[in-house]
């Protein structure tokens, strides 16, 4: 392919706006690099339709985290402006953003997935067994996680929840059953096929923003040992999710593996998230399981765009 103008966006009001400037540079500076093409890149805040069609650019990859720009709102956007773009449609974007939905689609083709609940201050009482998580259902990179083993925890956790929905009337928090002592695990998904497995092995217990982002103590495991047949299942699972939901292009689907037993025998895998535009940072899993593949930065950039090109604007509704 030559001779596209990609317009590339990054930054987004979300709470992950840090991450989607860093991304949303990497990428733009990979595209800038492939011969006969041209790009542009624009921090946007909350666009509107006027201002999204007046950016130059015949594709659009939208590289934003969290609601506004992952979630559905950009997606609508991007359909009216009607140029292809990078990325699932709408309805598959509310769907993966809504954490709680995304547990329901996971039961309905076999994913294993933990009890959960919505949070509703009004009940202080926690309604699962600890331990528990706490957590706004449309958010990523472990904003606002509260992992709970104690009922000390679980007030104090509450206590921020309410909080943090008082300074921000539009999140909702949900509560599921937690899964600690094993292994976190995630598997990308590139035009509809997996790519091998990564194991995060954080420094710090819990993988949160910081280890995430911006600690180099994080190690990660491309394409690990694992029991017989489980690479299998994680990569059948996140293909099952993605298209249940309806996801195009990309993805990045999470497990937690619970800790193995007392006999040794393997821990079962469950669902923690599906993110439907990953990380393009220096510390992110789907470049980093694409290059595992031999797929550089800039090819997989490309590759991107190219899948865009083929779709055209994706429908309204999927299925």
């Amino acid at each position: 392919m030559s001779g596209r103008h990609v317009l590339v966006l990054g930054g987004g009001p979300d709470a992950e706006r840090e991450v989607s400037l860093e991304s949303s540079r990497c990428v733009a500076e990979a595209l800038a690099t492939l011969p006969g093409y041209k790009v542009h890149r624009e921090v946007i805040d909350a666009i509107d339709l006027a201002r999204l069609r007046a950016l130059p650019g015949d594709v659009i990859f939208p590289v934003l985290h969290g609601p506004f720009g992952e979630g559905g709102p950009l997606q609508d956007l991007m359909e009216q402006d009607g140029r292809p773009y990078v990325g699932c449609g709408p309805f598959a974007a509310r769907a993966a953003m809504d954490k709680i939905g995304a547990k329901l689609a996971a039961m309905g083709v076999g994913v294993p997935t933990t009890p959960a609940r919505v949070f509703n201050p009004r009940d202080r009482a926690c309604p699962l067994p600890l331990p528990v998580v706490l957590k706004p259902i449309h958010e990523g990179s472990s904003v606002g996680v509260h992992i709970c083993t104690t009922l000390a925890q679980w007030t104090n956790a509450v206590d921020a929840a309410i909080a943090d929905m008082r300074a921000h009337p539009h999140r909702s928090y949900m509560v599921e059953g937690a899964v600690l002592g094993g292994a976190e695990l995630t598997v990308g998904i590139l035009d509809g096929k997996a790519l091998a497995p990564i194991r995060i092995r954080p420094k710090s217990e819990f993988y949160d923003y910081q280890a995430k982002y911006h600690s180099d103590e994080t190690k990660y495991d491309v394409d690990p040992e694992l029991p017989a047949g489980l690479k299998e299942r994680l990569q059948k699972y996140a293909l099952d999710l993605s298209r249940a939901i309806g996801v195009r292009h990309l993805a990045r689907v999470d497990f937690l593996l619970s800790k193995a037993g007392a006999a040794g025998q393997a821990g079962e895998p469950w669902l923690l998230e599906v993110n439907t535009m990953p990380g393009f940072t220096g510390h992110s899993l789907l470049p980093m399981a694409a290059g595992h593949a031999g797929m550089t930065f800039a090819g997989l950039a490309q590759r991107l765009v190219e899948c865009a090109v083929r779709d055209g604007s994706s429908p309204t509704v999927q299925g």
